[in-house]
């Protein structure tokens, strides 16, 4: 087993040192290991890119840091190249994606728009007509005895949506993407939490077209006009396809018993037994199951335990990481149980702690807690990755 190492205390970067090279992600990792010290020099300058990715600092132009101007100068370059560099956009993006390229950014890693910018609008229109198609061919039948009882739970999952509460024109989108995924694949079918998936992909794209802000309280907050009929399919096919795509890495969470996310419980305990075998022991004797709070993390992908403003800062690296959803997701559960470790481990019964699991203090995060949250996943994904089977062999021990 490795032993864990306290990371020694560092003075800030002085303005002449330069940035340590980036990792590409999911590959670099794999080739060769990093110590603590590289890590830890790796997460700082993953850091300062999420920070300038969020837009902040009042330096340069419009308000903008003179490191966020690059960046999206950056990003622009890539985006208008004959064809794009993915290898180059994915480490890019992995820190973060300002929100002014983010919407074509997010479909250029899916794989949703082509590489080549030439051939991008046309590729878009026709994948928004194949949508539409399906519209007609599939939503009619949602009133069939067959699918009466799947569509009637789309809309009242929808209702819930503390998103949408002040949008409900929206719940058709919602339940027309929804609806129509899950008559394409019977096997899988629609189960509860498939509607949060859709938001941030959602409020992503619905923001190519008008002012979006999502509140403290995760409501959609729009400023001037809505999008118009066309603008609004648009956004729903691209919705469609998105979620498609993410599914399709995720599908083995979406087919009974669910074996995806069983087996993701069972990976992210051995985790902790190997890392904190205290919080593991603490949890099995007060009678906590992993299963009792994880399930959730899985099947909604942290989106009911962080804010919705966070959420899609996360998917920035999922997206640009290989596996994001259906591996890297695994390391940042575990990164975000032990976050709260000691906390955790002040409570004294099972009710306390269940309480604590299913309401944990995120209300307030910002990127600068999802970057620490993103760099001990990096972290961790490390220490495991470094032994291929490492983790394998602590599943099935």
């Amino acid at each position: 087993q490795q032993q864990q190492q306290q990371q020694p205390q560092q003075q800030r970067q002085q303005p002449n040192r330069a940035k340590p090279k980036l990792p590409a992600p999911g590959l670099g990792v794999r080739q060769s290991g990093y110590s603590t010290a590289q890590i830890h020099s790796i997460y700082c300058a993953h850091r300062r890119l999420s920070e300038d990715a969020g837009g902040g600092g009042s330096n340069a132009s419009g308000g903008k840091s003179a490191d966020t101007v690059e960046k999206e100068s950056k990003f622009a370059s890539l985006i208008g190249a004959a064809a794009t560099n993915m290898d180059e956009l994915r480490r890019l993006a992995w820190s973060g994606v300002t929100h002014t390229v983010r919407p074509i950014v997010w479909k250029l890693l899916i794989k949703y728009a082509p590489v080549n910018s030439s051939r991008r609008a046309a590729v878009l229109q026709e994948k928004r007509r194949m949508y539409a198609g399906m519209v007609d061919e599939y939503y009619g039948k949602r009133t069939q005895p067959a699918n009466d009882g799947m569509y009637k739970q789309i809309l009242k999952d929808l209702v819930r949506m503390t998103v949408l509460a002040e949008h409900t024109q929206f719940h058709q989108v919602f339940a027309r993407i929804l609806f129509i995924w899950s008559m394409r694949r019977p096997a899988s079918t629609y189960v509860q939490g498939m509607n949060d998936l859709v938001t941030p992909y959602f409020i992503v794209y619905l923001s190519e077209y008008c002012t979006v802000d999502v509140d403290s309280s995760d409501r959609l907050r729009l400023r001037g006009e809505p999008p118009n009929d066309s603008e609004l399919a648009s956004i729903e096919a691209d919705c469609y396809w998105s979620l498609s795509a993410l599914l399709d890495t995720i599908q083995e969470n979406f087919v009974f018993p669910q074996p995806g996310i069983q087996q993701n419980v069972l990976a992210l305990r051995k985790i902790i037994q190997r890392v904190d075998g205290d919080l593991d022991s603490h949890l099995e004797r007060h009678d906590v199951e992993y299963l009792q709070f994880a399930f959730r993390w899985m099947n909604n992908l942290l989106m009911r335990e962080i804010p919705l403003r966070c959420i899609i800062r996360l998917w920035d690296t999922y997206h640009s990481e290989v596996d994001g959803f259906s591996h890297f997701h695994l390391y940042v559960c575990a990164a975000f149980l032990l976050r709260f470790s000691r906390d955790l481990k002040r409570e004294s019964d099972f009710q306390g702690l269940m309480l604590m699991l299913q309401d944990l203090p995120t209300h307030q995060w910002g990127d600068e807690e999802v970057t620490l949250l993103l760099a001990e996943a990096f972290k961790l994904k490390s220490w495991f990755a470094d032994a291929p089977n490492h983790l394998d062999k602590a599943i099935h021990s």
